[in-house]
């Protein structure tokens, strides 16, 4: 999977205990997320696209649009 969390952590000047912290996880397992080596969860992949404003489709690399989709009011 082509994720974009690394690249996108970067252009905020972030660190990886930052963001492993702000998700409520070990900085080695995000580090493994950002290489590849597990599998992101899609929990994580929601809360990592709203921490960064982007779509999930576009930090999984499914599209180059970053923007959000408009939310349904219930």
């Amino acid at each position: 999977m082509n994720l974009r969390i690394r690249d996108l952590r970067e252009d905020k000047d972030l660190k990886q205990y930052a963001v492993a912290e702000f998700l409520m996880c070990d900085q080695s397992l995000y580090s493994k997320y950002e290489r590849g080596e597990r599998e992101l969860p899609l929990r994580l992949a929601v809360r990592l696209a709203e921490f960064y404003g982007v779509s999930v489709d576009y930090l999984v690399g499914l599209t180059d649009e970053p923007a959000q989709y408009l939310r349904k009011k219930k």
